[in-house]
Parts: structure tokens; sequence; C-alpha cells
């Protein structure tokens, strides 16, 4: 079944019957956007890289074909995320989530199968050939992806215990994130700043603030057979939650930059985005609009890119435009 295009009430015949670019197009634009979240993932490295060689006390940056296959190989981790997730997902997305690509016959299984291995390949390739060092790092990434594929052989139970499904599949991020600031130590034969400890901190606390705020919906929004953290916890104990995972990543963000030396300019910065970015939360209490909510999930966003360029990019550009 699963090498078989499905159709149902959502399927548009003009998008099945497509070439497979433009299949795929319609496929990434609504469930992974290569612009966002390239853009995002970019971020996410480069920062990573940058926080790493500021720790060092390391002149400059990596590069720039380090850099490059460095980013084409973290953004097509997270198009495997993705991709394995639709595996993962496919039982309840055909039942309760039928206007998703893939339930609708957008793309099929066996091309999903088929774009992963052809991504994990052209990882390996690159990787071997520019930095056989890095695979290693690579290889710890793969194999835990491939874990939380199979939810690590315990998928009734992480299904029933909501907390430790989210603990378990947030460590690919940091996981990811290792692999980035390799780039800059590993390659180097340095041994990792301690400081990078605060940093995967962080980028572990940002995937949960974006899991969550991504799954607090408006009443009228909720979906039966959809799990969000509003219809499980309720508005305010869901709304709560997040605003303290959001008070916790600011926490290992003012470790993390106490420990690069950035100083209290930099703690005041990370303070107002923190305020900044919890208005939505108190908004959507007293409301409940699909609105706010919709301002929560754009607002872990603004903070997760906010978080990753104040701790890494924004001060490696500071010292690129000081030289």
């Amino acid at each position: 079944m699963k090498n078989t295009r499905i159709y149902n009430e959502y399927s548009k015949a003009e998008e099945n019957i497509a070439s497979f670019l433009r299949r795929f197009w319609i496929y990434q634009k609504e469930r992974f956007p290569l612009l966002g979240h390239g853009l995002l993932v970019t971020a996410f490295s480069f920062s990573a890289i940058a926080y790493s060689r500021i720790c060092r006390g390391a002149e400059g940056f990596v590069d720039w074909t380090t850099f490059l296959v460095g980013i084409f190989t973290t953004v097509s981790l997270f198009f495997l995320v993705r991709v394995f997730d639709e595996f993962k997902d496919a039982e309840e997305d055909a039942r309760y989530r039928k206007e998703l690509p893939v339930p609708r016959g957008v793309i099929t299984f066996a091309e999903l199968k088929m774009m992963g291995v052809i991504v994990v390949c052209l990882q390996v390739v690159l990787n071997a050939i520019f930095f056989p060092k890095m695979l290693a790092l690579y290889a710890v990434v793969i194999g835990y992806l491939c874990l939380m594929g199979k939810e690590f052989f315990v998928a009734t139970w992480l299904k029933k215990h909501q907390f430790w499904y989210v603990v378990s599949h947030m460590l690919i991020i940091p996981l990811i994130d290792i692999y980035a600031s390799g780039l800059d130590w590993l390659l180097a034969g340095a041994e990792a700043p301690k400081g990078l400890l605060f940093f995967f901190a962080v980028s572990y606390m940002n995937g949960i603030v974006l899991e969550i705020g991504r799954k607090i919906k408006s009443p009228g929004d909720e979906k039966e057979g959809v799990q969000t953290y509003s219809a499980m916890l309720g508005t305010r104990k869901s709304v709560g939650i997040w605003l303290g995972v959001l008070f916790v990543t600011l926490l290992f963000s003012l470790l993390a930059s106490g420990y690069a030396g950035y100083g209290w300019l930099a703690y005041g910065v990370l303070t107002a985005l923190f305020v900044l970015c919890s208005i939505p939360a108190f908004l959507f209490i007293q409301n409940k609009s699909g609105k706010s909510a919709k301002a929560i999930e754009l607002s872990s966003a603004l903070w997760t890119i906010a978080m990753y360029l104040s701790l890494g990019g924004i001060p490696m550009l500071e010292r690129w435009l000081w030289v």
C-alpha cells in the first residue's frame, strides 16, 4: 500500500497527475518549506560554528566550502526528520489529517523513500570527500534518527507518555548541533569548548518551545485525533508550560552568553526578547482565538531564530565588522 498513490476527498487530480518536480514543490511548501527552514537551519548552523570559535578564541570563520557542505548536511538532516515522520505518522495522518500531501496522494511513500535514500547518499559522499572526520558525528545523528523512526521500539508506551515522547525526540536537535559545531572544533583538532553544553541545552529547549508552541490551538481549531497540548492539558496549563520552557531556555542562553563573555548588553537583549515573545501567550489566555494561538507559534520561531543569532551569529558578524 505504501508504494501506491492514495486518494481521498481532499485529492486534486491536477496535483496528483503533475510532474514529480511540481508535486515535490507542493509537498515542500506544505511540509518542509525549503526557504523558511533553510534560513532557520542556516542560522542554527552558522551560530553553532560561530559560538564554538568565539569560545575557543579562534580568529575568523571556517572556510566557505566547509560551511556550505555543512549547511547542506544540516538542512537535509532536518528534511530527513520530516520524511521519517511521514512514515511514522502514516496511520494517524490517513485517519485524521487527510488534507496533508501524502494522504491526499501528492507524494507517495515510495517517492519519499527514494528521496531519503538520495539525500543520505549525497550526505555521505560529500562528507567523505570534504571532511571524513565528520562521518562519525554524522553516523550518530543518522543512528538516532533511525531509532526515532522506530519510536525506540516502544511506540505504544511513548504515545501514552507525551512527556517522554517529546524528551526523546527533541534530542535529535542538539545531536545535529554537535555535528554543526564539530565543523569548527573537530576539524580544527581542538577540544570542544565546555560552553557548548549551554548552547546545546538552548538548542534542545528551543526544540521543545517550537514543539509546544505549534500544538497550542484555539478551541475552534482542535481536531479529532490530532494531539495538541491545549487539548490534553487545557489552555492555561499548556500556555504555562510553554512559558516555563521559554524561561528555562532564557536561563541557558544567559549562561551561554556569560561563558562566551558577551556581557550585560547581551543579558538585556535576551531578557527583552523573552518579554516580547511572551506577550502572545497572555493574549491567548485572554481571548483563546486562532489568531493569538498562531501568534504563539510565530513567537516560538522568532525566539528560536533570535536565540541562535544572539549567541553566535551576531557576535561573529560584529567581529568581522571590527576587523
